[in-house]
Order: structure tokens, then C-alpha cells, then sequence
């Protein structure tokens, strides 16, 4: 719940003493017991963050949807977002957060971190995150996003030259990457059937790329997660497979009972 709806810890424990629907759902009964405050709430996100279990949680989602058949195994799409960090320096230690970097994006510089995902090209479900500082090129972490035996994996042009990240010969006629050409490249070609057959062929790759947006607009809008909540790049990610797993439960709900039969061009 606290991902859910973007709560603090200690609006999580006011929630739940002014929800019913709430109360009901963690199984709180008042009249025999109290909400665990905000500081059991602290301790006990800490020992999720020490011991890796939101990953864990994460994991064993994935897998139940696997078994469910929505895991098709046919590519990968990668991508990443930027997240926002605190750039104010008025706090106790006088300084950012050393972990968040900047970063510029066409005009616009941008502070925090990424969060990178790699996700089912039939499904649009989540099945990789990583989290890195906001400087981090996104194709240097398109080899940790990626399954082994994934035939296709997609990408925007940030990912042009994915293939030495993949272990892969440059141009290799086997190769698995399928990378969006850059628009100042096509622009610059002459009108001519080459164009047009090269333009409908970029169109039908975004139409696949599209799938990867879902996730973030989850996250994003449904979720209210547009800015970092802690310091450091291990509790955001944390967090991270939190969101994303509770996404994939979301979509799975779209996309389950149309994948039989379905597969990635």
C-alpha cells in the first residue's frame, strides 16, 4: 500500500487508522490491536532494503506469471527514465546526494538517477531493473537487462552500438539487436522507395518499442512515483523492484488471455 499510493511511513499508519478498506486489506483489526507505527514500518523496509527481499518479491511475482503463461520469452525491449532527486543542498550534511548525478537530456539537465528496465516484447511485463546514476549511458546496461535466451531485444537510438554490450560481431548477420535508426540519419536520405520502405520499417519497430512505456506510466501515473524518496542508489532500487513488481501485477491483468499464439515480429 505505502507503493501503492506514495506514502510515507507516517502517512501509511494514518492511512490505515482513517481507512477501513485498508485496515481490512492488511488485516488490522482495532479492537484487539493497533497499527504498527511509522518507526516499525522504518525497520521493517530496512530489512527488506538489507536482505534484498523486494527483488525477491519481485522474482517470485515474475515467476507466478510465468507459469501463467505471460512470460513469451520472444525478445526484450530495453529502456530507461530519468528520476528526479532532491538538488537542494539545505539539509543537515550541506550536499546532494553523492550517488546522484547529473545528466542533460536534448536542453535540459536533470538530476538523480535512472531506472532501467527490460521488458517481455509480447507482454510489455517487467522482467529486469537496475538502477545507476542519472550519467550512466543507457546502452552500457542493456547486457544486465537481457535474457540469455532472448531471440530479438529492442531499443531507441540510445542504444546504437548495444551489440558490444551483448557480446556480439559488429553487423553479424545472426544478431539479435534491433535498434532504432537515428532521425537525423533518415532525414538526410532523398526521397526515393529506400526512404519509405525504411520509414515503415523504424514505424513497425516503435510499435513494438511502445510496449516499454507501460511500465512507466504505471510507476509514474498511477503510482505517483516522478522523484526519489530516499539517498542513496541500493534503497532506490529497493524500491524499484516494489513498484515494478506491483506493475507487472497490474498489466498482467491486461494482457492475460491475449498471448496465446502471440509472438514478436
Amino acid at each position: 500500500m505505502q507503493q501503492w499510493y506514495a506514502l510515507a511511513d507516517e502517512a501509511l499508519e494514518d492511512a490505515i487508522y482513517d481507512s477501513q478498506a485498508m485496515r481490512d486489506f492488511v488485516g488490522v483489526d482495532l479492537t484487539i490491536e493497533s497499527v504498527p507505527d511509522a518507526t516499525t514500518l522504518l525497520r521493517f523496509r530496512h530489512l527488506l532494503e538489507k536482505h534484498a527481499l523486494t527483488q525477491r518479491i519481485f522474482e517470485e511475482i515474475n515467476a507466478h506469471l510465468a507459469e501463467k503463461g505471460l512470460f513469451m520469452r520472444e525478445g526484450t525491449i530495453v529502456d530507461a527514465t530519468i528520476v528526479a532527486a532532491a538538488p537542494s543542498t539545505k539539509n543537515k550534511i550541506k550536499q546532494r546526494d553523492p550517488e546522484m548525478k547529473q545528466t542533460k537530456k536534448g536542453n535540459q539537465w536533470y538530476f538523480g538517477m535512472k531506472a532501467h528496465i527490460g521488458v517481455d516484447a509480447v507482454t510489455g511485463l517487467t522482467h529486469s531493473v537496475a538502477a545507476t546514476s542519472a550519467n550512466v549511458a543507457d546502452v552500457t546496461m542493456a547486457g544486465a537487462l537481457v535474457r540469455e535466451d532472448d531471440k530479438r531485444v529492442y531499443g531507441d537510438a540510445g542504444y546504437t552500438g548495444m551489440w558490444k554490450h551483448l557480446d556480439e560481431e559488429k553487423d553479424a548477420p545472426d544478431s539479435k539487436c534491433c535498434v532504432a535508426a537515428k532521425r537525423g540519419a533518415i532525414k538526410k536520405m532523398d526521397g526515393s522507395p529506400m526512404k519509405t520502405l525504411l520509414l515503415a520499417f523504424e514505424k513497425a519497430k516503435a510499435s513494438i518499442r511502445a510496449k516499454v512505456e507501460h511500465p512507466f506510466h504505471v510507476i509514474k501515473n498511477l503510482f505517483g512515483y516522478r522523484k526519489t524518496r530516499y539517498k542513496g542508489l541500493a534503497k532506490n532500487q529497493a524500491q524499484l523492484f516494489s513498484l515494478f513488481g506491483l506493475a507487472n501485477l497490474v498489466l498482467a491483468t491486461r494482457c492475460e488471455g491475449q498471448v496465446d499464439g502471440a509472438s514478436a515480429p
